[in-house]
């Protein structure tokens, strides 16, 4: 992971932190619980993000990440910011600040897919391609949406309440198809996978809002 990526995953985990202080510390005035959901906001990030780059390294590719930024306002190709506007920064903490913490957005990172040297390489079987296909671009996403899901599940069954919640609502979020969110990218991969997997993470989302408590 090289400088600029680490800075963007840095980036995205203190916003994780703080989203989830808003929502699920100050909320509760459970000043004690700060150092928890730190660490889990470092995992919570971090897990997708690992698991991601391992499955592009599989499929001989590589994945780089950054936050969430806007470039274009229109449909001209001259209705663009010279500096692209940071809205896994902007929105989340919007959302969090005018519904006191009651509505927690964690979509923060976005991801590009370049193969590598050696995909060029190989000319036979499912290898007979020299660039990234849809399908494949849109299983690393896939991996990143159900490594969340299983964090969901893992973080549920010890009692790790709050973990739970944060990864099924991260899971959530990353699956609407706007921009380069994941979502996206699952969309245009499969609509079939990606429409199984907007079910579960929705059915996880209204798990975590109803039923834990």
């Amino acid at each position: 992971m090289e400088g600029r990526e680490f800075g963007h995953v840095l980036a995205a985990m203190l916003m994780m932190f703080v989203v989830s202080v808003f929502g699920f510390v100050l909320v509760r005035g459970d000043v004690s619980s700060i150092s928890q959901v730190f660490v889990f906001s470092v995992v919570v990030v971090g897990v997708p993000v690992f698991v991601k780059k391992a499955v592009a390294y599989l499929l001989d590719s590589s994945v780089e990440h950054e936050i969430w930024m806007v470039k274009k306002f229109g449909f001209s190709k001259k209705s663009t910011f010279k500096k692209g506007i940071p809205f896994g920064v902007l929105v989340p903490l919007v959302f969090s600040v005018a519904s006191l913490g009651l509505v927690k957005v964690m979509t923060f990172l976005t991801y590009e897919t370049s193969a590598l040297k050696q995909r060029a390489a190989k000319r036979f079987g499912h290898y007979s391609y020299t660039s990234m296909t849809d399908w494949h671009n849109g299983l690393i996403g896939v991996s990143g949406v159900i490594s969340l899901l299983v964090l969901s599940v893992v973080g549920y069954l010890p009692g790790w309440e709050v973990l739970a919640k944060m990864a099924a609502y991260s899971a959530f979020w990353n699956m609407i198809p706007i921009a380069k969110l994941d979502g996206t990218q699952i969309f245009f991969g499969s609509r079939v996978l990606w429409t199984v997997l907007a079910v579960t993470s929705l059915i996880f989302a209204l798990f975590a809002v109803l039923i834990i408590v």
